[in-house]
């Protein structure tokens, strides 16, 4: 499937490019996303082609939803590289890189961070270093779309059906109409007052590249929860996964745990306070989407929260108690 939108999605088939109604619950109850390999139906005199199956998905990037009972949306389907787009015109926000990455690596392709707009950086190569420190076992390329800097770098790094994920601004449309040697994905302006860019991307579509493979924009990210993530956050922490082997217990949350490795690699100098406060966010914000569909999960993370609520009645109900 090259593209979806509303219901609707074009497919192309042995004869052809064909444009196909989804039908909700189609399948496993998997909504077809760009990238899927589905089962059409063929048109008739009185019906349209229609979807009837959506086909086991080999890698899949996913994000949690707003949705209580949300299993996550499914932002492309049958990737192999994950180019996690990088604005060097703002401020680095190394935490939003970590949360993508853990996305990337979940998603079961190749993650490579693309540090965009190099041109209008002051220190691009200072910065892909403090990038590169919190990617471990990921490519970090700076580029420019507009000068051409590190563009056959990125071309020959990219392979397969390739993803480009990032926020509005970061300059995804600009760099895959660079890979795609033409202006087909459409660019806007930023926003100078907060460096934030419009949503000029409104669906995903597969586009094929010059050099080989597929690529597939997608609209800017304003926000990115984590879905069932476990693999990924290790990936993405991989040096504090490794340092946890370590630990005097096998448990160790890595708080205020005696014989912690953890904890005595920051010390050292060895790892720092917001890498570690990060992994701590991430984890936790896991636990909480996966909290949403099971049940015991959502009560184990529920009984601090009980327990400490009947701790501050039982403290007003004392009779030495004062406000």
């Amino acid at each position: 499937m090259v593209r979806a939108e509303r219901g609707l999605c074009d497919v192309v088939v042995e004869t052809g490019p064909v444009r196909a109604v989804v039908v909700p619950g189609t399948g496993d109850r998997l909504t077809p996303c760009t990238g899927d390999w589905v089962a059409v139906r063929p048109a008739t005199a009185a019906v349209p082609a229609t979807v009837v199956e959506v086909l086991e998905r080999r890698t899949a990037v996913v994000r949690s939803t707003a949705s209580r009972d949300s299993q996550g949306q499914v932002l492309a389907a049958n990737v192999d590289t994950v180019a996690v787009t990088v604005s060097l015109a703002d401020p680095l926000k190394l935490g939003r890189i970590e949360r993508m990455l853990a996305l990337a690596w979940e998603s079961g392709a190749t993650p490579v961070v693309v540090l965009t707009k190099a041109d209008r950086s002051t220190d691009a190569a200072s910065a892909a270093s403090e990038v590169a420190e919190v990617a471990p076992g990921v490519e970090v390329l700076v580029t420019s779309a507009a000068t051409g800097e590190g563009m056959d770098a990125l071309a020959a790094d990219l392979s397969g059906t390739v993803v480009l994920l990032g926020p509005s601004g970061a300059g995804k449309s600009t760099l895959g109409n660079r890979l795609l040697g033409e202006n087909r994905l459409a660019t806007g302006a930023v926003r100078d007052s907060d460096g934030k860019g419009r949503h000029t991307t409104a669906w995903r579509e597969l586009l094929p590249l010059p050099h080989g493979g597929v690529l597939l924009d997608t609209p800017g990210l304003r926000g990115v929860g984590l879905h069932d993530a476990d693999e990924g956050l290790d990936q993405t922490f991989a040096e504090i996964t490794e340092l946890a082997r370590d630990c005097r217990f096998a448990d160790c949350a890595h708080t205020t745990e005696p014989g912690c490795a953890v904890l005595a690699a920051i010390d050292d100098g060895h790892l720092t306070r917001r890498r570690l406060d990060s992994y701590h966010r991430l984890q936790r914000e896991n636990a909480h989407a996966a909290s949403r569909t099971d049940a015991r999960l959502r009560a184990e993370l529920e009984r601090p929260k009980k327990h400490g609520a009947r701790l501050r009645r039982a403290i007003k109900q004392s009779p030495n108690f004062k406000a």
